[in-house]
């Protein structure tokens, strides 16, 4: 009775080191979560540029957009970025153009009121210091397209409630013939530069 007291103390023994070195590694092993930020649209701008009549450049904007993002400083590829933005919402300080840009002779702004992008992929840019390189899908006038644009990181900083806050940029150029949007290709570029400029809070 004694031996098998004492055999079963060491099977427990052993047993509970085993279960704790289990419930030790899988704490170890278990992902960080990934910081969550959104974007403070009051701070954040996304602008176009079109060339007109291949003399001058003519600017606009949208008003209304929301975003959020994942931004993950050790390991960069665990990031993440999304956007939709309100077709109708652009504005390039004339009414008259702007209604016409939500017509169906560019935006379709009725038939498709959202403009949006997600990341499906972001690595940091090796000959850059703090500039990531984001691949994703953007649906534009019903068309989704993969692109990949270099996004620079421009600050870092808490804000005044002590909330830590990030900064991007990021200018590229698509062709909008490439979304099916080919009205007034004599007059109107089919190369657009946008901006997006980003402030965004921590959750």
């Amino acid at each position: 009775m004694k031996m098998d007291l004492g055999r079963n103390l060491r099977v427990f023994s052993i047993g509970s080191l085993v279960l704790l070195l289990l419930i030790g590694f899988v704490g170890i092993t278990q992902p960080m979560e990934v910081p969550a930020y959104e974007i403070d649209t009051a701070h954040s701008m996304i602008i176009f540029r079109a060339k007109h009549n291949g003399v001058s450049y003519n600017y606009g904007r949208f008003n209304e957009f929301t975003g959020k993002l994942m931004m993950d400083a050790t390991d960069v590829s665990m990031s993440m970025v999304e956007f939709e933005v309100k077709a109708a919402s652009v504005d390039t300080g004339n009414e008259k153009r702007d209604q016409h840009l939500r017509s169906s002779d560019f935006f379709s702004a009725k038939q498709f009121p959202v403009i949006t992008f997600k990341s499906t992929k972001v690595t940091a840019k090796e000959d850059k210091k703090d500039v990531l390189e984001v691949t994703g899908d953007l649906e534009l006038h019903g068309v989704k397209k993969s692109i990949t644009v270099d996004v620079e990181i421009t600050g870092r900083a808490q804000g005044r409630d002590g909330e830590s806050l990030i900064g991007f940029e990021s200018t590229f150029t698509i062709k909008r013939s490439e979304f099916g949007m080919t009205y007034g290709m004599g007059g109107i570029s089919d190369d657009i530069r946008i901006t997006v400029s980003v402030e965004a809070a921590r959750k």
